[in-house]
């Protein structure tokens, strides 16, 4: 059970908005928010909101485009198959990605959850920020990042955060575009990054890194995207099982990955120290010892 608590958002410093949700799966609307404005730095915050409103707007627009909707599809797929072994009760998704809830289609939990920001909240259950999640410590039994690191300003605090949600032996899985790839290439030459909002590309390995320090043990690695993302053809659509896997019609190296990890939880024993016996003493005399053969 995904149980909801008080949070409190608060944007560019100066706006504070309090919502309560109660019960297992929550709804938010617009009528939840109340804001105060109590400074004249407010334009200054409706101009990074608008900013960030034409983004998410891009990004929408790619998703259903003939690329945008072949690579949702093609993760689909292969979540289906990195889900075979994720069972219980509670599966997180943190982070808008494709039109509808296309990734947990293969998900084998008794429940799933999407928690998106507000202006990506279509089909989302909960709308909040992923660095501040509304939910209490280890309630979770799986947790999904749909690309949702290199969207953001602090990728870091995330991955805290979902540690701190997630409970123990739980499973992780991170969506990433590699960096030396032809995805990479075209998301680091893009102004606005590619796709549209794309803050950085985070490699496998600074990620793994990451997972390590906290304690997870990375289970499984899986590459795939094989192909150019400057093709935007109607094919695209029609062949998203091929960006899957590599081939004669492509050849370019992996675009992204997937990266398992499991959240290892290791019971501490406690071991009594063990004092030195005293010898006995019999009349005056030392007890006898029996020797160990050399």
């Amino acid at each position: 059970m995904v149980k909801i608590r008080t949070l409190d958002w608060r944007l560019a410093g100066e706006q504070q908005s309090t919502c309560l949700w109660q019960g297992i799966y929550p709804v938010a609307s617009q009528n939840c928010y109340s804001f105060v404005v109590t400074s004249p730095n407010f334009n200054l915050a409706l101009t990074a909101s608008a900013g960030s409103l034409d983004r998410h707007v891009a990004l929408r627009a790619w998703w259903r485009s003939p690329l945008g909707h072949a690579v949702v599809a093609a993760e689909s797929e292969l979540l289906g198959e990195a889900l075979d072994d994720v069972f219980g009760w509670e599966f997180l998704q943190i982070g808008a990605w494709g039109a509808a809830r296309e990734l947990l289609a293969g998900a084998r939990t008794r429940r799933q959850t999407v928690v998106a920001p507000g202006t990506l909240a279509a089909g989302a259950d909960i709308i909040g920020r992923p660095a501040q999640l509304p939910l209490v410590s280890d309630s979770v039994d799986a947790v999904l990042l749909p690309h949702t690191l290199e969207f953001a300003a602090d990728p870091y605090a995330i991955v805290r955060e979902v540690d701190r949600v997630l409970t123990g032996e739980g499973q992780l899985l991170v969506l990433g575009f590699r960096p030396l790839s032809l995805w990479g290439l075209r998301a680091r030459s893009a102004r606005r990054g590619f796709p549209p909002g794309l803050r950085r590309v985070l490699s496998e390995r600074r990620v793994r890194e990451w997972l390590v320090l906290l304690g997870y043990e990375v289970v499984a690695t899986r590459r795939y995207l094989y192909g150019n993302p400057w093709r935007a053809s109607r094919e695209a659509q029609e062949t998203h099982a091929r960006l899957l896997r590599r081939g004669l019609l492509n050849p370019f190296p992996a675009g992204a990955y997937l990266l398992k990890a499991r959240k290892r939880v290791y019971t501490l024993t406690p071991v009594r120290p063990r004092f030195k016996e005293k010898p006995a003493v019999l009349g005056g005399l030392v007890k006898p010892t029996t020797r160990q053969p050399s």
